[in-house]
């Protein structure tokens, strides 16, 4: 094999200031110039460098991390150093000059093929056809795995700290609660639940306020899990789960809506019709609380390669703004708006913690790529409300 000399060589000079240390798999390393407390990238075999080689930048670097062929030794530190490092603009010639030697040292290595839980989204931008797929490749996989750090309520989406609880539990309850107050829900009333996940929600409204409960969402598993779960709860009588896009509403009409963690999959170039959709299930007067992630920075592009390939694919949280205005266009009257960027910080830190203290577990049922997505997924997350990128707000409307 090819010695990886040349390579260290070339990534030393293209990359004078480095926070981090790289190790090859032959043992040799390009150490950090910053500091000893940065991460370590390991490359386990001539693979990781291959992934890079195929597709330059973020996209070949996931690719060859959720292959397990390049791993960290600190996540935190790596999410730490994608957000506050700036590495140096490369000229032509040294990409050129650091591709030749990353070649040379992977010796005769067939161009890797990309991971199979990696999905590059087809078809007409937020269809309705793509915008399933996109739904299915996150959610799709055993309940079991998401139960392990989300626990027992099943709720993915952020929980309510600042109002006294004191675990994920706890605020899981506050936030459904609050929700059920913003709609001042009434017994008999029928609410529609778009992106209903495994019906968490709906199973508390039904339980606590008597009202009738119809749920969406896209993926089979979730309304499976979500119609076994009203079961035992004692409220299959009152929640209705189907596989139904919000584009796929039509003919009924209802008391009250709560979207809660679905409004960034719409995307911007369907916000509008998302907001006469639901202005159109509902009866005159009635309300909305619209609860969401919302990006903060309206200059920066759409999430980066890895999260629409393996995260989310197509989603892409919109301004606040954006989401408020589509509300208005779509016959809204606004009343209230209230942020929880803190708590849905402190909510992925639940996540993150007990998804690690589950990881064998994890392995077993979703596999190790994917647990290696979510691990940095979460800790990526959490970053980008602790930083200020993102935050969540819930809209009440009518």
């Amino acid at each position: 094999m090819p010695g990886t000399a040349a390579f260290r060589s070339a990534l030393t000079d293209a990359l004078p200031e480095r926070p981090f240390r790289v190790v090859l798999w032959d043992g040799s390393e390009v150490p950090p110039t910053v500091s000893d407390s940065g991460p370590t990238f390991t490359a386990r075999s001539p693979q990781a460098l291959a992934h890079a080689l195929r597709a330059p930048g973020q996209l070949g670097l996931g690719r060859a991390y959720v292959t397990g062929a390049l791993e960290v030794d600190d996540l935190d530190a790596v999410v730490e150093v994608v957000d506050t490092w700036r590495p140096p603009a490369i000229d032509r010639r040294t990409k050129a000059k650091l591709a030749l030697a990353a070649l040379r040292a992977t010796g005769p290595v067939r161009p890797p093929s990309p991971p199979p839980t990696e999905l590059a989204p087809r078809g007409r931008f937020h269809s309705i056809q793509r915008d399933a797929r996109a739904v299915r490749h996150h959610y799709d996989v055993p309940p079991e795995f998401f139960r392990l750090f989300l626990g027992p309520s099943m709720t993915y989406s952020c929980a309510v700290f600042s109002r006294g609880a004191t675990t994920l539990e706890e605020a899981q309850e506050t936030k459904h609660e609050l929700v059920c107050r913003k709609l001042e829900l009434k017994r008999g009333q029928r609410v529609l639940d778009v992106g209903c996940g495994w019906g968490s929600f709906a199973i508390h409204a039904a339980q606590r306020h008597g009202v009738h409960v119809t749920g969406i969402t896209l993926s089979a598993p979730q309304a499976e899990t979500a119609r076994r779960r009203a079961e035992e709860a004692g409220v299959a009588d009152r929640t209705d789960f189907r596989i139904a896009d919000y584009r796929e509403l039509a003919g009924e009409s209802f008391d009250a809506v709560a979207s809660i963690g679905m409004v960034e999959h719409v995307g911007g170039e369907q916000m509008d019709e998302y907001a006469r959709r639901l202005r159109g299930a509902l009866r005159p007067g009635a309300p909305l609380l619209n609860h969401g992630i919302a990006n903060l920075r309206q200059q920066d592009p759409r999430p980066g390669d890895f999260s629409s390939r393996y995260v989310f694919p197509d989603g892409a949280p919109q301004p606040l703004s954006r989401v408020l205005v589509a509300l208005e266009l779509g016959g809204f009257e606004l009343h209230h708006v209230e942020e929880f960027r803190d708590d849905y910080a402190e909510t992925l830190r639940h996540w993150a913690r007990r998804l690690d203290e589950h990881a064998e577990e994890a392995v077993r049922l979703a596999g190790a790529e994917r647990v290696r997505v979510w691990r940095l997924y979460l800790r990526a997350a959490r970053n980008g409300f602790e930083t200020g990128f993102t935050s969540i707000y819930q809209v009440r409307a009518s």
